[in-house]
């Protein structure tokens, strides 16, 4: 097996990645691991959980489960568009049959960011549409393409804004001190900052210029460490302050209602509706039966159209897209559950239940 890379061209034919936006493309780029295999070697066996996700590239994959049914995939194949074997523990063994490359991702990853992506793009629709935004869209919007906000549950995106506290600086003035303790972190909205450290005894070295839309001082509220550089306005500018208690509430997961899978089945049982957030192509690949397809991105709109006086499971892969999609639908006052873990955490409890196209 060796390893090598792809362009983000390639990525965008895959299921669901072709659901992101190119900043997130981006950032999903960097994640990738690509691998070659020669014929006979084994990609993953029968009972595997490795949390990983994985699209053929190149060549041909046979697949065998444990009743000794053999099919095949071969790159450009329509089936080639989704992941191998996707749901864990993996339901069958996949060879190469001849060369082979392949594409990974840590699923929990990829899922995050799927959600993540989704739920930016309903602030981003926000911002766009409110008049009072009109002078902070520029910067807001960067804002939410920062890789810092990876960080954050998908779910707190909405309340990110709400947090921030506006304040005008002068030319020269010192926000913050190499050495101190950290309460807070910046977002410059206007003007340009400048960054230097201290090494020695001798004159501050500048090491970098920011400008509008880009944070600093998170690094010590992250690692709970003194300030690692100075920061000072070079021009007269405007700074959104998030402090301390703010940021570790943004961090925090909200709190939703999970349950496993043999504990949803009865609450299906019992009149829950099953309520699928992924893509419609991931849907329509393989989906619980009797389930309702609103994928995440399309939630907020339609959300409408559910029964408040019906108890909803939302799931997905591994539950980070509905974990934002039962907050979106608990503030819209709908009753839903999680499946914790989602249906790669859940397959041996819900392999019968799965129904394709």
């Amino acid at each position: 097996m060796t390893r090598q890379s792809i362009d983000k061209s390639l990525l965008q034919t895959f299921v669901p990645v072709n659901a992101l936006s190119g900043d997130q493309l981006d950032w999903l780029l960097d994640q990738q691991e690509v691998c070659r295999y020669v014929s006979g070697d084994v990609l993953f066996s029968l009972g595997d959980q490795d949390n990983t996700t994985i699209y053929l590239l190149s060549g041909k994959v046979e697949l065998s489960d444990e009743t000794g049914d053999r099919r095949t995939v071969s790159a450009g194949d329509t089936a080639s568009w989704h992941p191998l074997e996707h749901v864990q523990p993996r339901r069958s063994t996949a060879r190469a049959v001849g060369d082979v490359s392949v594409v990974r991702f840590d699923s929990f990853r990829l899922d995050t960011i799927l959600s993540w992506d989704q739920s930016a793009g309903y602030v981003i629709l926000d911002i766009n549409a409110n008049s009072a935004y009109q002078n902070d869209r520029e910067w807001m919007i960067r804002l939410l393409k920062s890789k810092l906000f990876h960080r954050v549950p998908p779910s707190n995106i909405l309340g990110i804004f709400s947090r921030l506290k506006a304040n005008r600086h002068k030319e020269g003035e010192r926000i913050i001190r190499q050495g101190e303790a950290a309460d807070c972190c910046y977002i410059l909205k206007e003007g340009v900052c400048e960054v230097s450290i201290n090494i020695g005894e001798g004159e501050p070295t500048s090491v970098a210029m920011l400008e509008e839309g880009e944070w600093f001082g998170e690094e010590a509220l992250l690692s709970g460490k003194p300030r690692n550089a100075t920061v000072s306005m070079a021009t007269d500018g405007v700074l959104m302050r998030l402090d301390r208690q703010d940021f570790d509430a943004l961090l925090r997961e909200p709190i939703i209602k999970t349950m496993p899978g043999d504990q949803v089945l009865s609450s299906a049982e019992k009149g829950a509706w099953w309520l699928d957030v992924r893509t419609s192509d991931e849907f329509d690949q393989e989906h619980l039966v009797g389930a309702t397809n609103m994928p995440l991105n399309v939630l907020r709109l339609k959300s409408r159209l559910l029964d408040p006086g019906k108890t909803y499971i939302a799931y997905c892969d591994t539950g980070r897209r509905s974990a934002t999609a039962a907050f979106l639908l608990k503030n819209a006052g709908l009753d839903v559950i999680v499946l914790d873990g989602g249906l790669n955490a859940n397959a041996v409890t819900l392999n019968e239940y799965l129904t394709q196209g």
